[in-house]
């Protein structure tokens, strides 16, 4: 009989992606017991769950999830990187749109319209439109800050609206660059970005050094009169500084996804409630890629989309009874230290990945024989062993 895991659901997981799971996992949303978590964006703690092996976010951000306590637990954390970026990019052009072609105020004054008839609206009408007078996204200059997947679709969405388009992204990430319209220019720094773009839009993890990133300095150096656009994390700005900014028509506005009680009100910032991954769409692929990489890592110990492991995949071959998985510190030594224990127990290694993100080593070792679980607590028990596990693969 196969395994069965435990799975906690926190928030409404897509059931497209849930579908997947099969009938070897046990899903419950008060699960304490659990192996395993699937959420979205609300707050994880650990500390509640003594048996957890992993997180799978259904989204970009891991800004809810203690991902450097988990990492020190041994706990593989997830995320879906891509799976919602078109729903993130459609909602941004649109909310430039709606800005730029002031089409809440007219459609507003549409509204007042109701009663009015035949020459009397159709005059009303042409009177009145040149008060709602915009312009065209063509021809202006869009400087995208961070070019992971979202990133990257919205300097590709800039080109294809006839945008002259600027990216930085300190470390890029080699995949994504691949997929970077050749027509957006890589800036060399983000000032040299700021100084030209006449919108500007942020795509940032939320970390230490990305909180509170957009202060006084970083509005200076922006364009005089140029549009900031936040799709990313409301903390990646300092609300102070941005509403100081516009008090002083440094800027012409701000347009985000995360109200603040700072933000409503103000004429000068336009409010969307955080819908930048609210379609069924989105919602569907982000479970399913989420459940995904769940079950490659319960069922396997394989790890793709970690944001606190290496990336590290083996296939088993049929004559593999055991494989381990050691966790460990990255310091020298871990690869010798495990298999002088296994091969003092008489225990032959046919196959061996290590990987290592410089913090974290991860280790599936494959084994054609039985290993007992008094030789994995031997394992564990060395210093720099975060922890070990043990899948058997049933014959």
């Amino acid at each position: 009989m196969k395994q069965q895991y435990r799975i906690k659901l926190i928030n409404n997981i897509a059931q497209e992606g849930l579908s997947l799971l099969g009938p070897n996992y046990l899903t419950n949303s008060e699960d304490e017991q659990a192996e395993g978590i699937m959420v979205r964006s609300s707050p994880v703690d650990i500390e509640a769950f003594p048996h957890l092996l992993t997180i799978a976010r259904a989204g970009a951000g891991v800004n809810n999830i203690p991902v450097e306590a988990a990492s020190h637990k041994g706990i593989c954390v997830f995320n879906t990187p891509g799976a919602n970026a078109n729903a993130v990019v459609e909602l941004l052009f649109t909310m430039l749109g709606i800005w730029l072609r002031n089409a809440f105020a007219g459609i507003s004054f549409c509204k007042d319209l109701k009663g009015k008839k035949g020459e009397q609206l159709k005059r009303e009408v042409e009177e009145k439109k040149k008060l709602f007078k915009g312009e065209e996204m063509a021809g202006k200059t869009l400087g995208v800050i961070g070019l992971g997947k979202i990133g990257v679709g919205v300097a590709n969405a800039g080109v294809e609206n006839h945008m002259r388009v600027i990216g930085f992204d300190p470390f890029p990430a080699l995949d994504n660059l691949h997929a970077l319209s050749p027509s957006v220019e890589l800036s060399r720094s983000r000032s040299e970005l700021l100084s030209q773009a006449d919108y500007v839009t942020l795509h940032l993890p939320l970390n230490k050094k990305t909180t509170g990133l957009v202060d006084a300095e970083f509005l200076a150096v922006m364009k005089e009169g140029a549009l900031l656009l936040n799709y990313a994390r409301g903390e990646i700005v300092d609300e102070a500084a941005v509403l100081e900014a516009l008090g002083h028509d440094v800027i012409q506005g701000y347009i985000t996804d995360f109200p603040t009680e700072k933000l409503l009100g103000n004429d000068k910032v336009l409010v969307s409630p955080h819908l930048g991954a609210s379609t069924a769409e989105s919602e569907e692929n982000c479970a399913i890629m989420a459940v995904k990489e769940l079950k490659a890592y319960l069922e396997y110990g394989n790890i793709t989309h970690s944001v606190n492991f290496p990336n590290a995949e083996s296939i088993p071959t049929g004559k593999v009874q055991t494989r381990l998985i050691m966790i460990n510190r990255d310091e020298p030594g871990m690869i010798g230290l495990v298999s002088n224990i296994l091969g003092k127990h008489n225990i032959n290694i046919s196959s061996y990945v290590n990987e290592s993100n410089g913090i974290i080593g991860y280790n599936i070792i494959d084994c054609e024989s039985v290993i007992p679980d008094a030789l994995e607590e031997e394992i564990t028990k060395n210093k720099g062993v975060i922890r070990t596990r043990i899948i058997r693969f049933v014959k």
